[in-house]
């Protein structure tokens, strides 16, 4: 059986809130959690652990939006935000902040599901690309790792290139081991050594 998605909604107005929560309500069976306080959100969102976010303001500060950055955790779960005007900087500071769905004067019920639909695939899209970041710079490290263990094995035994990484991968599959993980232990056992 599938988890209900959890969302917190953020608004400070009860018919604003209202308005959210029935358009939801409407849309699917979702575990809604109100919060008409930012005061100790980080704590709030942190004890309920919500799959996804909506923030409703009709006039944003930088202050409000890097406070509901921090505490919501834009990088743990989509954060849909919603304002009732338009403006740059705080548009650009919501995007870099983490921010999946910057929406302005949108708030009607009915395009609340398709706007958390939208700001849960971008959200779930910029996760795969950091895992894919991640991952290809851990790769390149790895690789530059195994090329000095390469030149530490060439220098010392006056060896090849090929036959420093055969070496490497010998090693490694007698020890059970990644071919990174030895060649890191011969680079710090070099550099011991000097």
């Amino acid at each position: 059986m599938d988890k209900r998605l959890a969302i917190m909604i953020i608004e400070a107005d009860e018919t604003r809130a209202a308005t959210i929560v029935d358009g939801l309500r409407e849309a699917g069976d979702f575990e809604i959690h109100t919060v008409s306080d930012s005061a100790g959100l980080a704590r709030r969102i942190a004890e309920t652990r919500p799959d996804v976010v909506l923030i409703d303001l009709a006039d944003p500060s930088r202050d409000i939006l890097e406070e509901l950055a921090l505490a919501s955790g834009p990088t743990e779960r989509p954060v849909a935000m919603f304002v009732d005007r338009s403006d740059a900087p705080l548009t650009r500071a919501a995007i870099e902040a983490g921010v999946s769905a910057y929406v302005v004067d949108g708030l009607r019920g009915d395009r609340i599901k398709p706007i958390l639909d939208a700001a849960i695939a971008r959200f779930h899209m910029f996760q795969r690309m950091r895992a894919e970041l991640a991952a290809t710079r851990a790769a390149l490290e790895e690789r530059k790792i195994i090329d000095r263990a390469k030149a530490i094995l060439m220098k010392a035994r006056g060896i090849d290139e090929e036959a420093a990484y055969a070496l490497l991968r010998k090693t490694a599959m007698d020890q059970g081991k990644r071919v990174a993980e030895i060649a890191q232990q011969l680079v710090m056992a070099a550099g011991l050594l000097t």
